[in-house]
């Protein structure tokens, strides 16, 4: 090998050393950066999860709390208990009906008015704003005020089914009949829900090219052509994103369910956030209410997994 060889190859050796040294320098403070959020969620998050998981495999009660006794190891008994009583099939197939109505319905009422506010309407901008004061309000005092919209005898509903009724109806009640106790709820998460879930398809449909859908219609394309070939694909990621939030929001949804029903009538609208509270802060079984924790958290998993492997799979 030549001087002018080794000479090459020298100063090639030293620089790329030194790119690796930066590199190595950006990947550790990278990783410094990184580490009080690390340890944030190790803390909060990861450890109580898994407590929780090693809790509902034992017998842990009040008197466990308060006197510091470690609880007793049942293994599966928790589970068993709450599955031979019935309670946790009911829950898991309430929650799973609340989540697949609330978020069906969701998406599709956000979508429409996305489609209608991003369109030339006089005053969208200001419809925009005011639309956002249901989701800005505590869901706790949401809950409360639609319960006083669903008050039997002198609430709003109550009044217009005795209008349209012609009077014939006189004693309904929205929450107390399990028939459409569901349904209250669901409608009061709909009035919640819709207006972030909209304001975020506005933003995705302010990204859709302008240039495909003028070509578009000058192929001659209609709209629902144009909106199910053209708009939806190009949100797929926007899309993908927002319907998960809204699975995961209405999986852990409990305040609606404790201000409105309380699990009531009769069980009716005991979802899995209701049994686990019931079980470990009514009951003082905290390895029960674990163990309804633990399955809560394994299906809404398993519900969102499976939702972006199918997107993933429609985007292929």
């Amino acid at each position: 090998m030549s001087k002018k060889e080794n000479s090459a190859y020298s100063i090639r050796r030293r620089h790329g050393g030194k790119l690796l040294k930066s590199k190595t320098r950006d990947n550790l403070l990278g990783f410094v950066l990184l580490l009080p959020a690390i340890a944030l969620c190790v803390a909060f998050i990861l450890i109580p999860i898994v407590d929780s998981v090693r809790m509902s495999f034992t017998n842990y009660k009040l008197v466990n709390l308060t006197q510091g006794i470690p609880g007793e190891w049942n293994q599966f008994a928790n589970y068993i208990r709450l599955w031979s009583a019935g309670k946790l099939q009911s829950a898991i197939l309430l929650t799973v009906r609340f989540v697949v109505i609330t978020v069906s319905l969701t998406f599709v009422i956000s979508l429409t008015l996305a489609l209608l506010l991003n369109g030339n309407i006089k005053g969208a901008r200001i419809l925009r704003s005011v639309m956002m004061i249901p989701w800005v309000i505590p869901t706790v005092i949401a809950g409360l005020m639609w319960a006083w919209i669903y008050a039997n005898p002198y609430g709003i509903v109550q009044y217009l089914v005795r209008v349209f009724s012609g009077g014939a109806i006189t004693d309904f009640g929205m929450l107390s009949n399990k028939a459409t106790a569901m349904w209250g709820v669901i409608i009061a998460a709909l009035w919640k829900q819709i207006p972030l879930m909209a304001l975020l398809l506005i933003a995705g449909l302010q990204n859709v090219s302008d240039d495909i859908i003028e070509a578009a219609k000058i192929d001659g394309a209609g709209y629902f052509p144009r909106l199910f070939h053209i708009v939806l694909p190009s949100m797929k990621n926007v899309i993908a994103t927002v319907v998960s939030m809204c699975i995961i929001d209405n999986f852990k949804q409990y305040p609606l369910f404790a201000t409105l029903t309380n699990g009531g009538p009769a069980g009716a609208t005991t979802t899995l956030a209701v049994l686990s509270y019931d079980e470990a802060f009514v009951n003082y079984n905290y390895g029960s209410g674990a163990a309804v924790t633990t399955v809560w958290l394994l299906i809404m998993i398993i519900v969102v997994f499976l939702f972006n492997l199918v997107f993933k799979r429609e985007e292929e």
